[in-house]
């Protein structure tokens, strides 16, 4: 059924090509399973809706895992060695991507003029979007050439976005960036159940290099993103560990050793998972807290989006 919905050679529409004239297909192409599945409402007379409707919620079974309710403990502290302050916060059910998005999906929001669309972002970075430039000055993640990505890269997380990129994407696409602390329950796995387990990476508590892209893995660069199997979390999410540090919507709160607030000059959001460039392995884990400026487009961070469970129009 997916495969009519995702054909490329039908009619054109608003200067996109291959993308369908009609809007409800249009989404459909352009992989907006979120919008479709959560938002649909406005196509409810359209004589293909529970068709697409349906093909929607498949894509969204194929591509993403449910993560069950649990609960995270996060140190407050720049050291978290043993010990140290920490927050406890609950997770409710939620459907995460198994991988991150990827430059050949990060296409598809770019061609479709998205950067031009002033209704999709925060008015507050409206500003910004001018900035929002690849190498030849196009509009798109910054190491791109000519508005595109490196086909042979196409299976590869998009990276050179900011965070303000990511969670327009994802919005976009009908979805949302994880917070902190369910991006941390996904890759802890630390479900409410007798045994009370806490994994230090997802597959454990010792680092492997063979079951994660970093520094150690000797790779030097991105790979694939549904590379590293073995490395996958109980249920099937892909490298949350190593690869690419990975965007999310918490904004870092942090306190160093004095209980003084750590700041930076522009407003830091929380990116977890450590990537391929990271050397020291305790800095890939479940657990290790960092940030980055919100608008700063690094070459080794990318972003995974979220599906609260149970949200849908159908």
């Amino acid at each position: 059924m997916l495969r009519g919905f995702f054909r490329q050679d039908a009619p054109t529409g608003g200067g996109r090509a291959g993308v369908d004239e009609d809007p409800l297909r249009a989404c459909m192409q352009l992989e907006r399973f979120g919008v479709i599945v959560t938002r649909g409402e406005r196509w409810r007379a359209h004589p293909d809706y529970e068709n697409v409707f349906q093909a929607a919620l498949d894509a969204i079974d194929q591509r993403f895992s449910l993560v069950p309710e649990g609960f995270v403990s996060m140190p407050t502290t720049v050291t978290d060695e043993p010990g140290c302050p920490e927050t406890d916060h609950e997770t409710e059910p939620f459907l995460l991507a198994r991988t991150c998005v990827t430059n050949a999906q990060y296409q598809k929001f770019v061609d479709a003029g998205s950067y031009e669309d002033l209704e999709i972002w925060p008015e507050s970075i409206w500003p910004h979007l001018i900035g929002f430039q690849d190498q030849t000055g196009k509009a798109g993640p910054r190491f791109w050439r000519g508005g595109r990505h490196d086909e042979a890269k196409g299976d590869h997380p998009v990276v050179g976005i900011c965070a303000y990129e990511a969670a327009t994407y994802a919005n976009w696409a009908g979805f949302r960036l994880p917070t902190e602390a369910e991006w941390q329950m996904a890759a802890s796995w630390r479900i409410r159940t007798s045994a009370h387990v806490f994994r230090r990476y997802p597959w454990g508590d010792s680092h492997d290099p063979r079951r994660c892209n970093t520094w150690a893995s000797g790779r030097g660069g991105t790979v694939p993103v549904g590379t590293y199997t073995e490395g996958a979390a109980p249920n099937g999410v892909l490298q949350l560990i190593g690869n690419v540090w990975e965007w999310t919507a918490s904004d870092l709160e942090m306190t160093d050793d004095k209980g003084r607030p750590v700041v930076g000059d522009m407003l830091l959001k929380a990116i977890r998972g450590g990537a391929f460039d990271t050397y020291f392995s305790c800095q890939a884990t479940s657990h290790f807290r960092t940030g980055l400026a919100c608008l700063a487009r690094a070459h080794n961070v990318g972003f995974r989006c979220v599906l609260d469970a149970g949200r849908r129009d159908g």
